[in-house]
This record gives structure tokens, sequence and C-alpha cells, in this order.
């Protein structure tokens, strides 16, 4: 299949918040570049007209009556989609029509494809029963497209990066630096831990044993016996490292391989 053949098969997913300068020039880009199955807005609790714009210009929109995160807004908008394939789209007017068609070609061979760009912000384009399936993993602030790319590549689909243009952003981006970029950390480490806990248990538990062991040969080669102190950490980087392996188990039993 082709793109053009594609599209009629596609919901295009529009996550929005406060974006009314930007939606309805970009509903009308998408929808002259290709005979979409619909387009779908959320409005993430917009303060302003974003809802109204968007459907000026032809998107079916769906609403939440507060900001519940781009997360969120994006299992909404997989959710309502009717279409057997889902494309995400970042509502700030910086992707181009011609790259969404080359990432709706590419679905022929590939379960997700990711846009991927500079700054690091993603359109991707799926399978909807793909993303359907890890929907209730994902995270309702602005890691998802980190947190679906993990998740698809460990349940052992296929997965593409795809490089896409970006244009400069209209309007005044939504991520703040200090508070978010915490978050976003926090987020990271929470991500790791769901689907590879070893990745985190292994580096903790090395930062305990390797004091706990010198400590241990030390006092053995001056003092002839081992004190308590190297056993203590020795034993807890044994545990830290068992808990992870326990976790590790776990992880993996959510992840079976692609149910086809």
């Amino acid at each position: 299949m082709t793109a053009a053949s594609n599209a009629p098969l596609t919901s295009v997913v529009v996550p929005a918040f406060n974006e009314g300068p930007m939606i309805a020039p970009l509903i009308v880009e998408l929808k002259a570049a290709a005979p979409w199955r619909e387009s779908l807005v959320d409005d993430n609790g917009s303060t302003d007209q974003t809802g109204e714009e968007a459907v000026g210009a032809g998107a079916r929109v769906v609403r939440h009556s507060y900001n519940k995160g781009n997360g969120a807004a994006v299992k909404t908008g997989v959710r309502e989609a009717t279409g057997t394939f889902v494309l995400i789209v970042d509502a700030d007017g910086q992707h181009r029509p011609a790259d969404a068609m080359r990432l709706v070609a590419r679905l022929d061979t590939d379960d997700l494809v990711v846009g991927a760009r500079m700054p690091a912000s993603q359109a991707s384009r799926a399978r909807r029963s793909c993303l359907m399936e890890f929907l209730h993993l994902l995270p309702n602030g602005f890691s998802t497209p980190t947190t679906t790319t993990l998740a698809v590549l460990k349940a052992g689909y296929s997965v593409r990066f795809e490089p896409i243009e970006a244009a400069r952003r209209q309007g005044r981006a939504k991520i703040r630096l200090g508070p978010d970029g915490a978050s976003f950390f926090l987020i990271l480490l929470k991500v790791i831990t769901i689907f590879s806990p070893l990745r985190i248990f292994v580096p903790v538990s090395l930062v305990a044993f390797a004091p706990g062991a010198a400590y241990a040969l030390w006092t053995i080669a001056i003092q002839s016996h081992v004190t308590n102190s190297s056993v203590l950490l020795i034993l807890l980087s044994l545990l830290i490292f068992l808990i992870g392996l326990v976790s590790e188990q776990i992880a993996s039993l959510r992840f079976e391989g692609p149910r086809r």
C-alpha cells in the first residue's frame, strides 16, 4: 500500500492546548494533504478559541474540561479515533504535511513510525491496535512519545525512526525548563524502571557494592577482619540487585511480544 491508499484508513489526532491561532491553518493543511479518515482535535482544557477554530476548519473536536496533560490528550484522541491507523501531530505548527505522508507510507512494513527531529519533539504514526495495547501505560505528561517507543520496542514490534524537518514554533512553548525539566527527569526514571528495571537497579547495586567490597579488602589486609559496615553494604547491594531481577521478570511478563 502507498501513503495515498493508507490515508483513508488514518485518523489524525492533534492534542491541543491554547493553540487558537495555529489550529485552523494546521487542520486546513492536513486536510489538503490527503483524504484522511478524520481530523480529530483534543481540546485539552483550552481557555482560548482552540475548539471553535478547529471545528470551523472541519475537525472533529473532543474536549477536556481542564488541562490533563499532553499525554492524557493523546490517550483520549487514540480512544476516540475510528481509523485503523493513528497519526499523532503536534498543534504548534512545526510539522509539515509532506512529512506526515512519508510517515504514513512507512506503515506497510513497520508498526510504529516516529518522526525524529531537533529539538526533541515528535510526530508519530502507528497501527491503532499496537497503540491500544500499551495505552494504559502512557503517562499524562509530555513523555508520551518516549514511553510509547520504549513499550513498542520492548514488545518486539517493528519501529522506524524517520527524519523530518521542523518549522519554527509559532506561539509560546508549553514546557518550562526548570519545573518541567525536573519532572521529565523523574518521568524518564519511571519509564526506564517500568520497561528495563535492571538499567536502574544494577548501577545502584554497584554503587553500594564497590565501597563495601573495597573497604572489606582493605580491612582484611590491614586489620585481618571484615567490618560490619562492609558486610551491610555488600548485603544491601545484593538485595538491590535481587529486587531489580524480580522487577525485570515482572516487566518481561508485561511484554510477551506482538499479539497478532
